[in-house]
């Protein structure tokens, strides 16, 4: 080799030694990406980490090792597009009318007045993608390209075919704003488009909400996941466990392509189900299973508000660790906005937390000093271990929230020591229902009539619009 070669090769080494540096420092300096995973319909005990025996989650179980397992995780809403409502304000979606699932024609969604999680970290310099279920409007105005996602490939509605691109009787599947023919088995292809936008934007700083519509309904798996669970002898629950190991398996990959980029500690990342999982007769069942909490998705028992829940970030939270304190989806935006460098205004009006805090120990107690709920005329509030609760059987009607001036029937349950609720304490504790009923009358009062009721065949209440303008 000559000296001329010695030199030239020494020189393209140090400036590959120097560019792998800066790389390095500007992934350690930069904001951290957010990474925000939902599952749709999941059952509460249907994942390892929850005890599941008989359908293995293993990268699911794998993020709840690298960070913070909460037990007592809630959502704002029993049913999907409410939770998704407040989860993209971190406001309660009953301050402004989104209280139940959308209907009518064209159909409403989250009104324009709400900023998005989407629009204000686009508005901090991140770029954002949205990769599943939307479920907050239809109409062009509601559109997710409209609220702040640079990026979208997925359905508008509430659920959707996982063969087909384009059902006969259904919506289509956008990649953007253009229907697409053709794709893949719909939680794998959500899950390579993860994959896909990792590596062309790992210079980030990105937001990426992957919005599976894996466990809902339609009940479709591949032949590839149902052999799995050939042990399974009811064909519900097999597809439900084979459903569940696609998404399990698209989870995997999207961390692994956050490995494989090194931006697994530059990357906050969160995990929860949307709802309950759907076990009473009169929803749409889909084989899971919430124990041993009571109750099914459209109830405000735990079986409809608890959810399974995961907040990682590797070297900055701790690793492996259970928290039993009650949070709530309404803290994924502070939290992450937090994480961002965002701060946030109390102009807002934000019910979420930011978790930070709490988390790395510089504050302490309990984030929140209670939790409610509202869906028409169903109401919860947690304040501690205790629970005021009225809800019911049946399927959801349009029932005006008004009948939830008389609490006198509500039903009262200490979580702490009766988590399946199974032992109204309501008249050995006649100042506790007090104390809690009064507390939801004051929130409640702070809320607005809903902007649209379901059953009798949906529409848009009084003379609104179908959708804001």
């Amino acid at each position: 080799m000559t000296r001329v070669s010695r030199i030239s090769s020494a020189a393209i080494l140090v400036v590959s030694l120097l560019s792998l540096a800066q790389a390095v420092g500007e992934a350690q300096g930069r904001r951290p990406n957010i990474v925000l995973i939902v599952a749709d319909d999941m059952g509460y005990a249907d994942v390892g980490f929850q005890g599941s025996r008989d359908i293995p989650t293993p990268n699911i179980d794998a993020l709840a090792r690298t960070g913070i397992r909460f037990t007592d995780a809630y959502v704002s809403g029993p049913y999907c597009s409410p939770t998704r409502a407040g989860l993209m304000t971190g406001r309660y979606p009953q301050r402004f009318g989104h209280e139940f699932n959308p209907v009518g024609n064209p159909e409403p969604g989250l009104p324009l007045d709400q900023t998005t999680m989407a629009d204000r970290l686009k508005a901090a310099g991140y770029r954002t993608a949205l990769l599943g279920k939307w479920h907050l409007g239809s109409a062009a105005p509601l559109h997710p390209m409209e609220r702040g996602f640079d990026e979208f490939f997925g359905f508008l509605g509430g659920d959707h075919s996982y063969f087909d691109a384009m059902p006969a009787n259904g919506e289509p599947v956008f990649d953007g704003r253009t229907p697409t023919e053709k794709m893949g088995y719909l939680t794998d292809e959500l899950a390579d488009r993860a994959v896909d936008f990792i590596a062309r934007q790992r210079s980030g700083p990105f937001f990426l909400y992957l919005a599976f519509n894996a466990v809902h309904t339609p009940m479709h798996a591949t032949e590839k996941y149902l052999t799995r669970f050939s042990h399974i002898a009811d064909p519900q629950r097999r597809t439900y466990a084979a459903m569940l190991s696609a998404m399990d398996d698209g989870i995997g990959r999207t961390l692994a392509a956050l490995r494989a980029a090194g931006l697994e500690e530059n990357t906050l990342v969160f995990f929860f189900s949307d709802n309950g999982g759907p076990t009473m007769p009169t929803t749409t069942v889909n084989g899971s299973s919430n124990a041993p909490l009571r109750g099914s998705k459209r109830q405000t028992w735990e079986g409809g508000i608890r959810v399974p829940f995961i907040i990682s970030w590797k070297g900055h939270l701790a690793a492996g660790t259970t928290d039993a304190r009650p949070i709530i989806q309404l803290d994924v935006l502070p939290t992450a906005l937090a994480a961002a460098g965002v701060e946030l205004r109390p102009d807002w009006k934000l019910d979420g937390v930011n978790l930070l805090p709490f988390l790395t120990g510089k504050a302490t107690g309990t984030p929140h000093d209670a939790l409610y709920w509202r869906l028409g005329g169903m109401m919860a509030i947690r304040k501690g271990d205790w629970k005021l609760v009225k809800t019911r059987e049946g399927a959801l009607r349009d029932i005006d929230p008004a009948v939830l001036s008389d609490l006198s029937m509500a039903e009262l349950y200490n979580l702490g020591e009766d988590i399946g609720e199974t032992k109204n304490l309501a008249a050995a504790h006649p100042e506790k229902v007090k104390e809690l009923a009064d507390a939801w009358s004051r929130w409640n009062a702070g809320l607005v009539r809903p902007l649209w009721f379901p059953g009798r065949g949906g529409g848009v209440r009084d003379s609104q619009p179908a959708f804001p303008r």
